[in-house]
């Protein structure tokens, strides 16, 4: 824990958050009240939702009305084993970090039916978003037109979001093509990568 000016760094588990209500609240690990987390705290951390049970590291400060965090510094998935759903097994999810983030666009979702789909920026083609792949990526739902950062794999029935992450995270890399100069053997590697999980 850190503090400064009034304010605290803390982590903790999120209790629960709901994008329609606008709000959730954080566990608080020292005890005590539950921490407020609004929506636009959330949204200048470049999420629309967070998903129950994910660790955050949040600034908080003290409120008439409790203790209410001001800003996200970080956000962890929930703890979970394995893949989140049979498409992705574990290789797919060991070999995450060497697949390209790609900047995309939420096509549109529908979390009471568990997926909808994305697309990438300068591609047509849909990736399928699977609300599990969301979960095991810290989201509780995404909104029509959100900006997001997926690593796609060709799955047996199409392309497919392996992880989501924030705008920000998905416009480091997703300029580049994986036909980019430069890339070379990497370009292959990852372009072979995807074939494999497709068989």
């Amino acid at each position: 824990m850190t503090e400064e000016k009034g304010s605290k760094l803390v982590c903790g588990l999120v209790k629960w958050f709901d994008p329609t209500k606008g709000y959730g609240f954080i566990l608080n690990e020292e005890g005590g009240t539950d921490i407020l987390l609004h929506a636009n705290v959330l949204r200048n951390f470049g999420r629309s939702s967070v998903a129950d049970q994910s660790r955050v590291t949040v600034w908080i400060q003290p409120t008439q009305r409790g203790l209410q965090a001001t800003e996200v510094v970080s956000i962890e998935p929930p703890l979970s084993q394995g893949a989140p759903i049979a498409d992705l097994d574990n290789g797919v999810i060991e070999q995450l970090e060497t697949l390209p983030l790609r900047p995309a666009r939420v096509k549109w979702f529908d979390k009471s039916k568990g997926f909808g789909f994305a697309n990438i920026f300068g591609h047509p083609d849909d990736v399928f978003l699977h609300v599990e792949v969301l979960r095991h990526s810290a989201f509780a739902d995404l909104t029509i037109g959100e900006a997001i950062g997926i690593r796609v794999v060709e799955g047996p029935r199409g392309l497919m979001a392996a992880q989501v992450t924030s705008w920000d995270r998905g416009t480091e890399q997703g300029t580049r093509s994986l036909d980019a100069p430069g890339l070379g053997d990497q370009a292959q590697e990852v372009k072979d990568f995807i074939t494999h999980v497709a068989e």
